[in-house]
């Protein structure tokens, strides 16, 4: 071999490796570049299919209404395995809300803290905001969220309940009762004040609203009374009113002015929802009202009575929530093929299922807590659609929320939705199974030897060809 070949082929060398120096070195500054990239700049993105590591919409609308001054006090050690749980969950509000000041505090380094805090259980949370404080026990996007628009009321409001004559129990667990409505509520800092009439003869001044469900037992005259002088002095009224006998609530209708349609709703749009009978009246055309902002589902209202279209004098119908065009109120059985009888007293649809009603406060009640100037009653055909047994239905449960809220002057809380989680199973034919098994465990073993093999024979004809 001639010098200037021994040469040439040095030079090649020399040069191959200047440039794995090269190629270290820009790796060196391309790592060092992302770390401290990485360390100034917070960016994530979430590829999960049901956005598991993101917030709900409904949290980020209550972070956003939040004040300054929220401090969550997690009681368990910074390196233990709760800890770490706590900061996966908590890191995502950090991410909306930076001003949000988490401390760990170690409940056996500081036994009189935790004491202050009535701390009973390691992992436990305490959140304070504007001098309220809320405990939990719980992890999750839904109690945390709940927790802190509880915080974010000056004055936790009052819900009274009537009961006492067989209506529904707003704490009971049978499927016609309303025990996870009483739930959803208390979570988001309402009290729930039982009223037995019979017991206390007046119903509360600083209610802000008053529930009502058909009583399967007649009220007396003066239990009636009671609830219409509540009606007078401007108090806030929801009543789940149910097809048959109003068992002494009939001055109640006489002062909001309502008129029951008789029988009760039968809808053909049930059969499209694969609902196996057509009395389960569905509303899906939502009014341009706080109740019906950003549906996308129908309500679903079984065995519903429907309503007159007017009110009391002095009262505003201000919005209705209405059936399809193929519903009417049946007065006979239902049973085999049904038609309308108009001579019966039966009606073509739309059908308003339920009323909602204003009227200005009366100026002679200066009690009654709602910032607002104006008295509120919404009257519903159905209470079964709130109940346990149907509150899952549809978008049920908001829509009963959204009563709660909107006539007590909160409308804006709202519900968290339970996360949903992307862990459906996939189920794989035995072709595609073998497939992949053997593409796993033979095919791609042999493609990098062969990979191998390829590049190995190539460099050893390097020298051949530079000879």
């Amino acid at each position: 071999m001639s010098p200037r070949e021994r040469l040439r082929i040095g030079v090649v060398g020399l040069s191959r490796r200047l440039a794995d120096v090269v190629f270290v070195l820009l790796l060196i500054v391309v790592v060092l570049q992302a770390g401290w990239l990485a360390a100034r700049y917070d960016r994530w993105w979430d590829w999960t299919s049901s956005a598991r590591n993101s917030l709900s919409a409904e949290t980020l609308a209550v972070l956003d209404a939040l004040g300054d001054g929220l401090r969550i006090t997690v009681y368990a050690p910074a390196d233990h395995r709760i800890s770490r749980a706590v900061e996966q969950l908590v890191m995502r509000y950090r991410r909306r809300r930076p001003d949000i000041v988490v401390e760990y505090v170690d409940p056996q380094r500081a036994p009189e803290t935790a004491r202050a805090d009535e701390v009973r259980l390691l992992g436990q949370l305490v959140l304070s905001y504007q001098g309220r404080r809320e405990t939990l026990d719980r992890l999750g996007e839904s109690t945390l969220t709940n927790a802190i628009a509880r915080l974010m009321l000056e004055r936790r409001p009052w819900v009274g309940v009537l009961e006492g004559h067989g209506e529904r129990s707003i704490t009971g667990s049978e499927g016609p009762d309303l025990g996870r409505l009483g739930q959803l509520l208390v979570q988001r800092g309402y009290r729930l004040l039982p009223l037995d009439l019979a017991r206390q003869p007046s119903i509360p001044a600083n209610l802000d609203l008053l529930l009502l469900s058909t009583p399967s037992i007649a009220l007396f005259p003066g239990e009636a009374d009671a609830l219409t002088s509540y009606l007078d002095a401007g108090g806030n009224l929801l009543w789940l009113l149910d097809p048959g006998p109003m068992n002494g609530l009939e001055p109640v209708a006489a002062v909001l002015g309502i008129e029951p349609l008789p029988g009760q709703v039968v809808d053909a749009a049930a059969s499209r929802l694969e609902l196996d009978t057509p009395t389960t009246a569905v509303v899906a055309d939502w009014p341009d009202h706080a109740l019906g902002e950003d549906m996308d589902g129908p309500a679903l209202f079984p065995g519903s009575l429907a309503f007159a279209g007017r009110a009391a004098p002095g009262w505003l119908l201000d919005t209705t929530l209405t059936t399809g065009p193929q519903s009417w109120n049946e007065t006979g059985p239902v049973r085999g093929k049904i038609d309308q009888d108009p001579s019966a007293g039966e009606q073509r649809g739309p059908l308003p299922l339920a009323l909602v009603l204003t009227r200005p406060r009366p100026a002679a009640d200066p009690v009654v807590p709602t910032a607002a100037d104006e008295q509120r009653a919404i009257v519903v055909g159905d209470g079964d659609f709130a109940s346990n047994l149907h509150l899952d239905q549809g978008v049920n449960q908001i829509l009963a929320l959204r009563m709660v809220q909107w006539l007590s002057g909160r409308v804006g809380l709202v519900p968290v939705p339970e996360p949903t989680l992307d862990t459906a199973a996939i189920t794989l034919s035995p072709v595609r199974g073998t497939l992949i098994f053997a593409g796993a465990l033979i095919g791609l073993p042999a493609l990098l030897l062969a990979a191998g093999l390829l590049i190995r024979w190539r460099r050893g004809r390097e020298p051949e060809e530079e000879a």
